[in-house]
C-alpha cells in the first residue's frame, strides 16, 4: 500500500502521471509500503540506500484483568507507524513495514517467580535472537541496509537478544539494524509526562511500577479503548517502593498480574504519553539515519544488568529454560531411535 505524504489528491494524481511517463523517477517518491503486500518485482525495485525496514513486535505477556496480553504490541505498532510516516516525509525515502512479530522473552510474572501465568506466551532468549538473526540474514543478503526493530519490552534477555541480532547485522552487512526501543537516551519520557500531569497523591499510590500500572493502562486507553474494561475504575492499587518490593508482591498467590494504580489511568494521559514517547524514539531514529552511531546511546539491557535483583529474576527463568531444553533434546533423541 502506498501513502504519498503531504500532497493533495490532484497533486498526487499529477505525480502518478509524471511517473508513468518517466518524467519523475519512481525512487523520488516518499511512501509507506507494507512488505506483506509487495511482490518480488516491487521489492527488487526498492532503492536500498533510501529504504528503511520498520519491524514492529510485541511480547504476548499477562497484564492482569484490565489490559490485553498484546498491550506492548499495540504500543510498538503505533511507534512503528509514526516512524514510518516520519521516514516517508523525507523526499525520496521509503518506509517498508514488516508484519508484526508477536514473540518476546519472559513476562512480568517471572518477577515473582511465577514461570507460567495465563496471558504470557514467551519464547526463550535464544529463540528470539535466532528469529531476528535469521531475518537480518535474509534482509542483509537482499541488500537492505536500514532496519529499525520497534519491539519494546522490559526484560534484560529480551533486549539483549534484539541488541545482538542488530550487532550481527551491522558486523556482517555494514548496515544498521537498531533495536530502537532498547535505547535509553536521556530521562524516561513517560515518567516525565506523569510527573507533569498526575497529582502527587496519584503518583504516590502508583508507586514504583514496571508493569501495567498508570502509564501502560493510560496508553492502551488511548490506543485501544475497546480492550479496557470499565471495571478498571475500581481496580485495587498494588503499590511498591522498589524492585525488591515488587518481587515480594508478585510472589503472593493472589497477585493480580499488575503493579501500581491503574484506577487513575485516563485516555488523555495516554495520548500525551504516546505522543511524547513516540516522538522521542522517532527523533532518535531520524538522527541515526542522519549519521548518529546508535552505539553511542546507552542500552536498556546494559543498564538493567547493573541491578542484581533484576539479574536474579532473569537467572531463575534461564534455569527453567535449560531444564525444558534438555527435556526437548531427550524427546528428539528418543524419537530419532524409533
Amino acid at each position: 500500500m502506498r501513502h504519498l505524504m503531504h500532497r493533495s489528491a490532484p497533486a498526487a494524481l499529477t505525480l502518478a502521471v509524471l511517473i508513468s511517463l518517466g518524467a519523475v523517477p519512481r525512487h523520488a517518491q516518499s511512501q509507506i509500503l507494507h512488505l506483506a503486500e509487495l511482490n518480488t518485482e516491487q521489492i527488487r525495485a526498492l532503492d536500498r540506500s533510501k529504504t528503511v525496514i520498520v519491524m514492529p513486535g510485541g511480547v504476548l505477556e499477562e497484564h492482569g484483568p484490565y489490559l490485553p496480553s498484546y498491550a506492548d504490541g499495540y504500543w510498538n505498532e503505533r511507534v512503528a507507524m509514526d516512524l514510518a510516516k516520519a521516514i516517508a516525509a523525507r523526499p525520496g525515502w521509503t518506509a517498508v513495514i514488516f508484519p508484526a512479530i508477536p514473540l518476546g522473552v519472559y513476562g512480568a510474572n517471572v518477577i515473582g517467580g511465577k514461570l507460567s501465568f495465563p496471558g504470557t506466551y514467551g519464547v526463550k532468549p535464544a529463540t528470539l535472537r535466532a528469529v531476528f538473526m535469521d531475518l537480518a540474514w535474509e534482509l542483509g543478503e537482499q541488500g537492505f541496509r536500514w532496519i529499525f526493530i520497534v519491539h519494546g519490552h522490559g526484560g534484560i534477555m529480551h533486549n539483549s537478544a534484539l541488541d545482538e541480532a542488530g550487532d550481527y547485522f551491522r558486523d556482517s552487512y555494514g548496515g544498521q539494524m537498531v533495536h530502537l526501543l532498547g535505547l535509553r537516551a536521556g530521562p524516561n519520557v513517560a515518567d516525565s509526562v506523569v510527573a507533569a500531569t498526575a497529582t502527587s497523591a496519584q503518583r504516590a499510590e502508583n508507586g514504583f511500577t514496571v508493569h501495567a500500572g498508570l502509564i501502560e493502562q493510560s496508553t492502551i486507553m488511548a490506543l485501544r479503548p475497546d480492550l479496557v474494561p470499565a471495571s478498571v475504575a475500581n481496580a485495587p492499587s498494588v503499590t511498591g517502593r522498589d524492585f525488591a518490593d515488587l518481587m515480594r508482591i508478585a510472589a503472593k498467590p493472589d497477585w493480580p498480574g499488575y503493579f501500581g494504580a491503574p484506577r487513575f489511568a485516563n485516555p488523555e494521559l495516554g495520548r500525551r504519553i504516546v505522543e511524547a514517547e513516540g516522538g522521542h524514539y522517532v527523533d532518535i531514529a531520524l538522527k541515526i539515519l542522519d549519521g548518529l552511531d546508535p552505539r553511542e546511546i546507552p542500552r536498556t539491557a546494559d543498564q538493567r544488568t547493573q541491578n542484581p535483583l533484576i539479574v536474579s529474576v532473569t537467572r531463575a527463568a534461564v534455569a527453567r529454560d535449560s531444564v525444558e531444553e534438555r527435556r526437548r533434546q531427550e524427546w528428539l533423541a528418543r524419537r530419532a531411535r524409533r
